[in-house]
């Protein structure tokens, strides 16, 4: 019996063993950190293309100001990323000619009008141009319209319009910074920043990797941090992984 029995288990099949080579997904980075002081830059993957979600709202403010003024909603555009300042700001000023225009102004060779003309948050960037927006603003715009932009990033708010808690990254990572987010991918909140947010823009919704980018200054320095996550990452994942990064990438430095 017990032999029969042994003959019986040696025989049974044995149960497949989970793959362990299969890869995990995990987040694709890209930065640059450029020193005012020593006018060096240091990153990864700084001329990678990348869609910028609210970081062209940055060009967008530019083109505007630049051509043709002032308006009331480049600060809630700049403060809380408000979509509905920047949709419109965007079409007034010439759909996709708004980055075919200030990328050739301000010599960014890696950004790229999106596709389709009205998906503004698919201009391609690099944490390369990011920068070289940012060094822009700082040296060679006109006094009106740098100190429009910076101080509108200064005093950017913890809560954006649409209720993501946009504090991840540089203003949890380092001291005042002045600080344009970005973020694509992750549906509604779950825990909404503000009491009764703004509805989303259903069309800049992205449905494959999730997006989130910190840019800015801070100190000497100006960075750009960009990254792309597995689909399925939470907000909070994501603000967290940022967050360390660009806590890696500012050390000593802010």
């Amino acid at each position: 019996m017990h032999l029969l029995l042994t003959m019986a288990l040696l025989a049974a099949p044995v149960p497949a063993t989970p793959d362990v080579t299969t890869p995990v997904p995990v987040p694709q980075s890209s930065y640059a950190v450029y020193d005012r002081l020593t006018r060096t830059i240091t990153g990864r993957d700084v001329h990678r293309p990348i869609r910028s979600a609210s970081l062209v709202k940055i060009l967008i403010a530019i083109e505007q100001l630049e051509t043709r003024g002032d308006d009331p909603r480049i600060e809630p555009m700049l403060r809380v990323s408000d979509d509905y300042s920047a949709s419109e700001l965007w079409v007034e000023n010439g759909w996709d000619q708004v980055v075919v225009r200030t990328a050739g102004r301000l010599g960014l060779r890696d950004t790229k009008p999106p596709q389709a003309r009205g998906k503004w948050g698919y201009t391609a960037v690099s944490a390369y141009d990011v920068v070289k927006t940012y060094r822009y603003l700082l040296e060679r715009a006109q006094p009106k319209v740098r100190h429009t932009i910076m101080g509108h990033l200064h005093r950017a708010e913890k809560c954006a319009s649409d209720g993501f808690d946009q504090s991840f990254g540089l203003p949890s990572a380092t001291w005042w910074p002045a600080f344009k987010q970005g973020w694509s991918g992750f549906g509604d909140p779950v825990k909404p920043c503000v009491d009764r947010p703004r509805p989303r823009v259903q069309w800049e919704l992205d449905t494959v990797s999730p997006a989130m980018h910190t840019s800015g200054t801070c100190g000497l320095s100006v960075v750009a941090v960009l990254t792309l996550h597995p689909e399925g990452t939470t907000w909070d994942q994501a603000a967290k992984r940022v967050t360390r990064l660009t806590e890696e990438v500012t050390k000593y430095r802010c």
